[in-house]
């Protein structure tokens, strides 16, 4: 679902900065504070609303947590990859493979995800720039069913996810990982979980900004520490909750 996209450009150290309109870069904070004061002009103006709509379009080509999910019509999501291009995989094809820091490494196939006992939850989706979908089922297995199934070690301490499109990664402490509203989710609003939507199975960290729920899953690994994923790696905050959480790198958290 992803093209071709120009180079993204970059800040003095090395992370990467979102566009405005013309390519002249624009820090988070400022960027931010545009889209929020943007979209009461979305709202209010046709023509407006498309130049608006135009700068989301070209700001998730380079910022693809969420952005463009803030659409003038209240909501659903939009979904992007950091790379090119995604591998389909399906029902013969996929693979999630468990081990690191455990007794009994594993690899599951999306029948064995699907014959386990699942776990529906409904919660508000909530991204770190703003946009919120609510009332979202999720629909999988526990994440800590599939550790207590490992035999996690104990000099563990956290869980570092990989993801089929080459690029993506996540990662949980511990005791996070285990949390009853963290799921190997297979289903999404009541359907399976598509390509474009990061299925057939994705991460799902409730409690957390969106960027935590790593899309197209295809390893969890135990490690002894956390590691900062793709976006952390690029400034936003390692601990996600809502709430508690700005996502931002210019500004400390409070």
């Amino acid at each position: 679902m992803s093209s071709e996209r120009p180079q993204r450009p970059q800040r003095p150290d090395g992370r990467d900065r979102p566009e405005k309109p013309g390519g002249v870069p624009v820090g988070r904070r400022v960027f931010l504070g545009t889209l929020g004061a943007g979209t009461l002009g979305v709202l209010a103006a046709p023509a407006l609303q498309r130049g608006f709509e135009s700068f989301l379009g070209g700001a998730a080509e380079r910022d693809p947590t969420g952005l463009t999910g803030l659409l003038p019509n209240g909501g659903g999501f939009r979904y992007y990859s950091v790379t090119s291009s995604v591998p389909h995989k399906d029902a013969d094809t996929y693979r999630l493979g468990v081990d690191g820091l455990v007794d009994r490494p594993a690899t599951y196939t999306l029948a064995d995800l699907k014959a386990m006992p699942q776990t529906r939850m409904v919660r508000d989706v909530q991204c770190v720039t703003g946009w919120r979908v609510p009332g979202t089922p999720f629909e999988g297995v526990r994440l800590s069913r599939l550790l207590d199934a490992a035999g996690v070690r104990a000099s563990a301490g956290a869980v570092r996810f990989t993801c089929f499109d080459g690029a993506y990664t996540e990662s949980l402490t511990l005791e996070q990982a285990r949390r009853p509203d963290v799921l190997v989710a297979l289903r999404m609003q009541d359907k399976d979980i598509g390509h474009s939507h990061g299925g057939p199975v994705r991460l799902y960290v409730a409690p957390m900004y969106f960027y935590k729920s790593a899309k197209w899953l295809s390893g969890i690994t135990v490690t002894e520490h956390v590691r900062p994923g793709y976006w952390e790696e690029r400034g936003y905050d390692i601990d996600a909750w809502v709430g508690r959480s700005n996502g931002r790198d210019d500004e400390p958290t409070t």
